[in-house]
């Protein structure tokens, strides 16, 4: 009893640091805790390096035009308060007129049009390729913004219209226009519900900003504060969420499906799959390699994977498997996924069909080894790479490399350092690897497909933007950049299943499962979390995720008590 007792106690003290800070004590009932997306310790709130960023910086502190919901697949008002195509080449915004920044200054058109215009000034913020295909951003009146294109590219805009994060002129018109990318931005002036209050090495403290514009829209958040935790292990994280000390994990859990019950965790879905499917993980083969650089020996590749068992043993059926495009099960990118087209060129588990096509290319076991040599005599011996300690990935690509090799084809699973998986990533030292980046759940398949086969990346030394397997194909470039230009949605349906033709024929990646929207949350404080019955959100608090989902979910939550 004296032992039980003293774990009590020593919990008791950790849950008391766990909301203290800075010599005060947040009252529980008022604080929100969650993890997921904080990797390291908090050093940046510039939204215009959204990857250094703190996740909320954008979504919590700093707002975009408009939001995007995922699951009604309709882009949300924000700071616009409305916006649409008066012609074919001319987008309109019409702002909201009671929003301010956190200093008290009204955010105007002359902050849309400053935060647009200084990226011709500084080429390297992100999104300062729009001026490629945007010719003019005009202040029509204090509130009316008139963007006018040269090649507008309506995807890419829907999509940029919930990305880019609007700043205010008084204050970064001030800085050195070469420094804006470098900036810390430590004490940042936003328009958002919530404000930088204070940060230590394992944790950022937002707190509500009771004078935001839209409480008279949506009301308040209920959570004073919220604290985001750095937690590196799977196992903290899922001992903080069974004893309430954290409300929502958006971390990959192992054993969430045989303990969730008994804890009382929430997750998406009652029960299998439980969680949405949020990106697609595919192996990218790399085609400037023998034998990768023939079709027919992709495609093989493909009839050999058996998903189930990744899906059983690795993930506990929290994931489920791909489809043969990879396309993710969310209406925007679903109604330009032509069932046809995937049922005459697309693959299924099939090891027969698999050999089958090898033997067909002259890939065959000559030494008698049990392995499979090149049509001219030469061995084939592959390697298969996901980064060191991510494990979930790390047990797959063991499954995945023993049904290549029941086909015959010599293949081993490795697992570098992030930081060599990344090198060999973006300089095309692999010959297979795993890999989600630019899968993620979005307004477009465009930005899917701009991903995969975006045709810069062939010409640079490094392809830090994608397209790692070097896959060159001038016609699928053009019918992608054709996709993006294209705002008539039959149109669009007709050049998508040109796309996915080429892809299911050339098979230059292989989509293989759809990671979750990991989420797992504590009723012990907070309730009225989305879910399948009341699926008002995409329950994400990653960076980039606050904008589709995160910042309506904070919005909605009730006290437990």
């Amino acid at each position: 009893m004296k032992n039980w007792l003293k774990r009590m106690g020593i919990i008791a003290i950790l849950l008391v640091f766990a909301v203290s800070m800075f010599g005060e004590t947040f009252k529980r009932e008022e604080t929100f805790f969650f993890g997921g997306g904080l990797w390291s310790a908090p050093s940046n709130w510039n939204p215009l390096v959204p990857w250094a960023a703190v996740p909320g910086t954008i979504g919590g502190i700093y707002e975009t035009l408009f939001n995007y919901d995922p699951i009604s697949n309709e882009l949300v008002p924000w700071l616009a308060e409305k916006g649409y195509w008066k012609n074919d080449n001319q987008y309109y915004v019409k702002l909201r007129e009671n929003v301010k920044w956190t200093d008290g200054e009204a955010l105007t058109a002359d902050d849309v049009v400053f935060t647009f215009e200084i990226t011709k000034k500084n080429k390297g913020i992100p999104y300062a390729s729009i001026w490629n295909w945007l010719d003019k951003v005009e202040k029509l009146s204090d509130y009316e913004v008139l963007f006018t294109f040269s090649e507008p590219r309506y995807h890419e805009w829907d999509y940029q219209l919930y990305q880019i994060a609007i700043i205010p002129e008084h204050i970064w018109s001030k800085y050195p226009v070469d420094s804006l990318m470098s900036l810390a931005n430590e004490n940042p002036i936003g328009s958002g519900m919530y404000m930088a209050e204070s940060h230590t090495d394992d944790r950022m403290i937002f707190v509500r900003n009771d004078n935001w514009w839209g409480k008279d829209v949506f009301g308040l958040p209920a959570p004073k504060r919220l604290v985001e935790l750095k937690i590196f292990s799977n196992n903290v994280a899922l001992g903080m969420l069974m004893k309430g000390e954290l409300d929502v994990s958006n971390f990959f859990l192992p054993g969430i499906p045989s303990i969730k019950r008994i804890y009382g965790i929430k997750t998406w879905f009652k029960d299998a799959p439980y969680m949405l499917s949020d990106n697609t993980a595919l192996l990218f083969l790399n085609t400037k390699k023998k034998p990768m650089d023939d079709p027919k020996f992709r495609k093989a590749l493909a009839y050999s994977i058996n998903v189930a068992p990744i899906i059983r043993r690795v993930f506990e059926y929290q994931v489920e498997p791909a489809n043969p495009v990879g396309f993710l099960p969310v209406d925007s990118w679903m109604k330009y996924y032509d069932k046809d087209v995937v049922e005459k060129y697309g693959f299924k588990y099939s090891p027969a069909e698999a050999k089958k096509l090898l033997d067909e290319a002259g890939y065959k076991d000559i030494d008698g080894d049990g392995f499979r040599e090149m049509p001219n005599g030469d061995k084939i011996s592959l390697t298969i790479i996901v980064p060191f300690g991510w494990t979930d990935w790390m047990e797959s690509i063991k499954l995945i490399a023993a049904d290549f090799e029941k086909i015959g084809i010599k293949t081993e699973p490795k697992f570098p350092d992030y930081s060599k998986y990344a090198e060999d990533m973006y300089s095309d030292g692999f010959d297979i690897l795993l890999n989600n980046f630019g899968s993620n759940v979005t307004s477009t398949p465009w930005t899917y497909f701009n991903w995969l086969f975006e045709s810069q990346q062939i010409k640079n030394e490094k392809a830090y933007g994608g397209n790692w397997g070097r896959y060159e194909n001038e016609k699928l470039f053009s019918l992608v950049a054709e996709f993006n230009k294209t705002k008539d949605l039959e149109k669009g349906k007709k050049i998508a299943s040109e796309i996915e033709k080429i892809m299911l024929e050339e098979m230059p990646i292989i989509p293989v499962w759809y990671n979750g929207m990991w989420f797992q949350a504590s009723e012990k404080y907070w309730t009225n979390y989305p879910d399948e019955n009341q699926p008002y959100a995409w329950p994400s608090l990653w960076s980039g995720r606050w904008q589709i989902g995160g910042s309506m979910m904070i919005l909605k939550l009730k006290p437990a008590k």
